[in-house]
């Protein structure tokens, strides 16, 4: 029977096993009913949407799996991926300036303000769960306005603090982050909720494998490949009517 560390193929800076307490941190800070307000934003979804380029599960899926695979993989990920291991060697100059890439590919206004206000809410939220001078560190920096504050870099930070492996902290977010656009996508379509969770169970094994490739990447594989979402995120300020901030 293979181990997870030969299922990853041995990919360094990786943990076989997850304790119980770790899952349950994980489940709390991605639980929809956490405040932190990214079930707020469709991150251009909705754009598709009032295009009627979204009207079937199908459809959904396809959006989904670009958002992942084009978007997050190459983008959040990597940063969260970054974010942790600079986090554990106390890089603050490091982390600054994956802060400041963070920002610069989210070519769309409302990207980069939905990561920002949400990152903000995070560290606010979790600061107190934890007693982790790096964290309030960290939340001294953003609140004097000496970084933006993105929530890529900031739950990095958390993950790292709280003893989270970094695999496990991927695929956490990229799930919750695919959960919340299916979530969305029932509530405005409007789909039935059989509809999304189908949808979403067949999403699961590309967020594993997106999980399993960030782990090869690294910052020089930074990139925005999702160009046509890119659009439809800064379309999205200027529809008639919105569900969404972003």
């Amino acid at each position: 029977m293979k181990r997870q560390s030969d299922v990853l193929n041995n990919r360094s800076n990786t943990v076989d096993t997850l304790t119980d307490l770790s899952i349950l941190h994980l489940l709390q800070v991605h639980d929809s009913a956490f405040p932190i307000g990214s079930y707020t934003h469709s991150y251009g979804m909705e754009t598709y949407i009032q295009r009627d380029l979204i009207r079937t599960k199908e459809q959904l899926i396809q959006f989904c799996k670009a958002y992942l695979m084009q978007n997050l993989v190459y983008g959040d990920a990597i940063i969260i991926q970054e974010s942790f291991h600079a986090a554990a060697s106390k890089d603050e100059t490091r982390l600054k300036k994956l802060d400041e890439l963070c920002g610069a590919m989210k070519l769309a206004k409302e990207s980069r303000d939905a990561s920002v206000n949400v990152g903000k809410q995070f560290i606010r939220t979790v600061a107190p769960l934890v007693e982790n001078p790096f964290i309030e560190q960290w939340k001294g920096k953003i609140e004097r306005e000496e970084v933006k504050g993105h929530y890529a870099v900031l739950y990095g930070i958390y993950c790292e603090a709280f003893g989270i492996n970094v695999y496990h902290a991927i695929m956490t977010f990229l799930y919750a982050s695919i959960s919340g656009l299916v979530q969305n996508a029932v509530r405005s379509v409007p789909f039935g909720q059989n509809t999304g969770v189908q949808a979403l169970h067949e999403l699961l094994a590309y967020v594993e494998q997106a999980a399993k490739k960030v782990i090869d990447l690294t910052i020089d594989d930074l990139a925005n490949n999702a160009l046509g979402i890119e659009l439809a995120s800064m379309k999205h300020e200027f529809l008639f009517s919105r569900l969404f901030i972003s």
